[in-house]
């Protein structure tokens, strides 16, 4: 078995063993049961690309659809590389489900009269969420370039959506400010335009610190923001592509975290039952702070955000599933 490194009395990890410590001293223990009763959350979705992950997607929407999520979303491929696709399984979800689907829709590689007919679309197929994004670069590791005759910005794309049609618009925000952002203050700021062009709430990238999300809300309540900022909430299958992608995107892996994970790259089944304990105490914390909403990116995998949903008191209700639901070929 593959064996990661971990210094296991490291500086770095007796610092984050005794802010967890201090951090748990401090906790009110709320009922935590009638906390339980007030939770809502969406799932996020990527299109398929194949008829074997086609299978997968669909599996995924049946078993996570039975806890009535307020929305699901469906994203973009790098550079917009998946528009189709995710049109046909947004309308899919429309069509044959009973949830409410959200379509991304970004500023890459299109000028805005090819967005605004995708926007008009999406109207007329009675998709009434839109998830507006800037997007990031067709071009691994090179900066984000508009299109010239494109929106410039995701501020510009809400405003955009604003004139066509009373959409419900979702933005991005970033804990640990956006990776091309020169600063925590140019970051809210960039926030807030998104926010008075009209969109309705922000979904956060994930994060692993609860305190990183407390603090950032801290800032954006003092800027003046009082939409409502839903964390995004990362579900571990795999840890050694989610150490590559934080790298990426800018969110930090905690000690405490890749210590846990450590000597688990063979063992699949222990590090399903670590990831959901990572994912459950980050919520528990969350919701003992007043926040109740969540939203999982799925990676088109049902267990892990099922348990975690079970363990925060969400629990199936059959008249939400998807019995009209037909599987490619069907």
């Amino acid at each position: 078995m593959k064996q990661n490194p971990v210094v296991n009395n490291s500086p770095e990890l007796q610092d984050s063993i005794y802010e967890t410590k201090r951090r748990l001293a401090q906790r009110p223990f709320p009922d935590f049961i009638s906390l339980r009763q007030h939770v809502s959350v969406s799932f996020e979705f990527f299109p398929p690309t194949s008829i074997e992950l086609e299978n997968k997607l669909w599996s995924c929407v049946a078993q996570l659809a039975p806890l009535r999520p307020r929305f699901v979303s469906v994203t973009y491929g790098a550079g917009g590389s998946t528009r189709q696709r995710t049109h046909a399984t947004v309308e899919k979800i429309l069509a044959e489900t009973l949830l409410i689907p959200a379509a991304h829709v970004t500023c890459v590689g299109a000028p805005r009269d090819e967005v605004d007919e995708v926007v008009r679309r999406y109207w007329d197929s009675g998709v009434r969420h839109l998830v507006a994004l800037r997007g990031d670069s067709a071009y691994p590791a090179r900066p984000f370039i508009s299109h010239p005759q494109g929106y410039q910005t995701a501020a510009q794309l809400v405003a955009g959506i604003r004139k066509i049609a009373d959409f419900e618009v979702t933005v991005a925000a970033y804990p640990e400010i956006h990776p091309d952002a020169e600063s925590q203050e140019a970051d809210l700021d960039n926030l807030k335009r998104k926010l008075d062009a009209g969109a309705n709430r922000a979904i956060t990238q994930y994060f692993f610190n609860a305190d990183d999300f407390l603090r950032f809300l801290d800032r954006v309540r003092a800027a003046g923001i009082s939409a409502p900022i839903i964390p995004g909430i990362l579900p571990v299958t795999n840890f050694a592509r989610v150490v590559k992608f934080s790298e990426k995107c800018g969110a930090t892996i905690p000690v405490w975290m890749r210590d846990l994970f450590a000597g688990l790259d063979d063992a699949p089944d222990i590090r399903q039952l670590i990831a959901a304990t990572v994912a459950i105490e980050q919520c528990r914390l969350l919701l003992e702070q007043g926040i109740n909403e969540f939203h999982f990116y799925t990676l088109n995998r049902a267990e892990l955000t099922q348990a975690i949903c079970h363990a925060l008191g969400l629990r199936e209700h059959p008249e939400h599933s998807l019995c009209e639901l037909n599987a490619p070929g069907e």
